[in-house]
């Protein structure tokens, strides 16, 4: 199991620092012509708000479980990001988006493997 969530942990943390770097970098066209159309809805600082929200939770994801520093963060950090892809589930269904729905669910899906998985043990 431990290894399942590790592997978790780590897809998690590819696509919220490749999601983070690019939603702290680009503008809000570049972001929708790249496929995170959910930005639209909201002005560039909510943007870097939500980037770096991204890129803490990545550190969350891996650094506390890893270093043996206060574990409890990691579980924490995985509540946290599967909270900001609620937030884009509901985006994308205001969109009407299927495709980008399942991305997000699925995403949504594997926090809560890693957050239950880490609190459980």
């Amino acid at each position: 199991m431990n290894v399942a969530l590790w592997c978790a942990q780590i897809l998690l943390a590819v696509v919220f620092t490749t999601s983070g770097i690019m939603k702290s970098t680009l503008p809000k066209d570049d972001l929708v012509a790249r496929g995170q159309t959910g930005v639209q809805f909201f002005p560039t600082p909510a943007i870097r708000l939500i980037a770096a929200s991204e890129l803490l939770g990545v550190l969350g994801l891996i650094l506390p479980w890893l270093t043996g520093i206060a574990p409890i963060l990691t579980p924490i950090a995985a509540v946290g990001l599967a909270i900001v892809m609620l937030g884009a589930m509901t985006t994308h269904i205001l969109l009407r988006e299927p495709k980008n729905i399942a991305i997000t669910v699925t995403i949504f899906l594997v926090c809560v493997f890693v957050a239950a998985g880490r609190f459980a043990g």
